[in-house]
């Protein structure tokens, strides 16, 4: 296998998880020493046809076990949900270059770097979740990622909005709080392991706001009123609450009107 998109295919629609973490590690590889191609000769199966493994188990968020870090179960349920939103981002980054084409070569080497960074992140924090008793899988967890993903699966522009500038860009404002915590319970490894992750979503929501731009520009759209549009059309005719971490989000490519607008 040496087509980008016939790795995007196996990611997306075989269920073994470490399957799909050395299938995008390969991938990668080839990327790097120049031998990935990047024809699309096929064109992409239906949204429905994307399969997930047997475990976790997918509820409804209110059965969501608790992650109050003050116990040993806390603390598991915490890095099970975190290994989850990584995991998820993985099949978000395969299903975003897969599911749209005609694209230049760029967007979809940018989309190859964020899986194969997620995939990263998720192997850092389910080693971290082994060594303390349990593993990815052993607790349920909830599909609200992947539901963004389906309701988007028509509309590039929508995607990049929904995906990268609103959920992934949550993960700018949260996460230096949740590194704060997991400092207060001496848990070094932990906080050296979200530190990485906050460096690279960073740049994940960067690549977001480059391509929403590029294809506004593609579109013939203004970027604001485009962005204001598709955030309260499908973030459920709301937008996403604060506080938000400006600074991050001006890296990440995010326009003072664009946060004065979120922030009002």
């Amino acid at each position: 296998m040496n087509n980008l998109f016939d790795f995007a295919d196996a990611c997306l629609h075989r269920t073994d998880i470490d399957e799909k973490l050395r299938l995008t590690e390969d991938a990668w590889k080839l990327y790097q020493q120049g031998e990935l191609k990047f024809d699309s000769l096929s064109a992409p199966k239906e949204m429905q046809q994307v399969c997930f493994p047997v475990k976790p188990e997918l509820l409804a968020p209110r059965y969501m076990a608790r992650r109050k870090l003050g116990t040993q179960e806390g603390v598991q349920a915490f890095y099970h949900a975190l290994a989850h939103i990584e995991f998820i981002a993985i099949y978000l980054a395969w299903d975003i270059l897969y599911r749209f084409r005609g694209l230049p070569e760029k967007f979809y080497q940018d989309w190859l770097q964020v899986a194969q960074e997620e995939a990263l992140h998720f192997n850092l924090i389910r080693e971290h979740l082994r060594k303390l008793g349990i593993d990815y899988g052993d607790l349920p967890a909830h599909q609200g990622l992947w539901e963004h993903a389906q309701d988007t699966a028509h509309d590039v522009l929508a995607r990049l909005a929904i995906i990268p500038r609103c959920m992934e860009a949550r993960g700018l404002d949260v996460t230096p709080g949740m590194i704060e915590k997991i400092a207060k319970i001496n848990d070094t490894e932990g906080v050296r392991i979200l530190t990485r992750i906050l460096e690279d979503e960073q740049q994940h929501v960067l690549f977001g706001s480059e391509w929403f731009y590029q294809q506004c520009h593609e579109q013939q759209l203004e970027p604001e009123a485009t962005f204001k549009t598709l955030i309260l059309k499908y973030y459920k005719n709301n937008k996403p609450k604060g506080p938000f971490n400006t600074e991050m989000r001006l890296k990440a490519g995010f326009t003072a009107n664009e946060l004065a607008w979120l922030e009002d």
